[in-house]
Formats: C-alpha cells, structure tokens, sequence
C-alpha cells in the first residue's frame, strides 16, 4: 500500500527521471517513466539510481521470529548491501513502523527485528538511510493493501479516518503523505534518520521540503 503511494508520487514528479520498480507482482502501471524487474534480477539493473524507497514487507501475525527475520531483515539487508555497492550514497528509505523497539531488547518480535533492521541500515557504509514509522495510514488514490485481513478492516475503518485525521492531524498519515515525504527526504537529505507519524507529515507537506 505504501509502496503504492511513493511509486505514484514519483510518477508525477517532474524532477524524477526513470523509476525501477522491483517485487514480486508486477504494479499494473504504465507510463514512460516505468520499467519492472522481478527480485530475483534486480541486482544487476540497481547502478546509478538516488535513492530507492523500501516499502517490501509481512505482517508478523502467526509468524516465527525465524521466518519474520528472513524476510523483514535478511532480504532488506541482502538488497541495501546490493545498493550501496552499485549506488554508493544512496538514499535509502526503509518503511518500518510505529512502535519499533531500537534497543532491540523488547518483548515484542516484530518491534525487535525491525529495530536492527533500522539501526544496521543507519550503519551501513555506502547508504545514507532513512527509517520511516508510519502508525494508522490512510489509502488515496486507489491505493490499496494486498493483504487480505488489511483490506477487510479498512472497509471497517474507512468511515472513521477522515475524522480520525481531523482530529489527529499528526497521527494520522496519508499513502499520499507518505510518498512526498519520501520524496522530499531524498531531495534533501532530511533532518533526522528516524521519522515518526508527526514527521512524515511534516515532511510529506507541501509546502517547503524538510
């Protein structure tokens, strides 16, 4: 869903030149911009790109630490490590999530494994990376989740948001927030490596990039 969101945003920015989709589905887009490669042939297309906008992931509901690890860690470090060799200084923007533990100590799984994620992808040489934590996000534009349980509760919830946001303006984000906040902290450099639901806001506004 969110990867959704930034793939729209960078296709309406006139300043982006070519943008390399790569996952496991093909994005059912078309435009000029475009070009699509499967995960098992990205490494030799990723040279010469600023930033790459990591937004690939799995809910961790009836999932083993082991399996959750293999793919929310081993793949995003396998795929920044590719980067930083082809692209050395990239921007590099993981999409984590609120609540994720950075002492890497918690009770919470997920919340752990996502935390050395974020904290080895700020070590890495050859990446200037970036963790986004978005909480409660609200689709635009079409944009929608793939996982079956996600799609049910924001028909649920759909109702709800709008008011929601009215009333949590900085809790709250937007696929379309999410996606010129990425933007923009790639423009930039940004201002910090953690970014909180508040500071995507910020960020994601329309007014000067921060």
């Amino acid at each position: 869903m969110v990867g959704q969101g930034v793939l729209r945003e960078c296709l309406l920015a006139s300043d982006v030149d070519r943008v390399l989709a790569v996952g496991r589905t093909p994005t059912g887009r078309h435009h000029q911009k475009l070009r699509e490669v499967g995960l098992d042939a990205y490494e030799s297309e990723v040279a010469g790109y600023d930033a790459c906008f990591f937004c690939l992931g799995v809910s961790s509901a009836g999932m083993k630490e082991e399996a959750y690890r293999r793919i929310t860690y081993d793949l995003t470090m396998s795929a920044a490590t590719a980067l930083a060799k082809a692209s050395p200084g990239i921007a590099f923007i993981y999409v984590s999530g609120a609540g994720t533990d950075s002492t890497e100590q918690g009770r919470s799984m997920w919340a752990r494994v996502k935390g050395k994620t974020e904290n080895d992808l700020i070590a890495m040489d050859g990446l200037h990376a970036f963790a986004f934590r978005p909480g409660l996000i609200q689709p635009r534009h079409g944009a929608r989740s793939k996982t079956g349980w996600v799609r049910a509760a924001y028909v649920v919830m759909t109702p709800v948001l709008s008011g929601l946001r009215m009333i949590f303006p900085r809790q709250i984000t937007t696929t379309e927030q999410i996606g010129k906040a990425m933007l923009n902290v790639a423009r930039t450099g940004g201002t910090k490596r953690v970014y909180e639901s508040p500071d995507i806001v910020a960020a994601g506004s329309d007014k000067t990039p921060t």
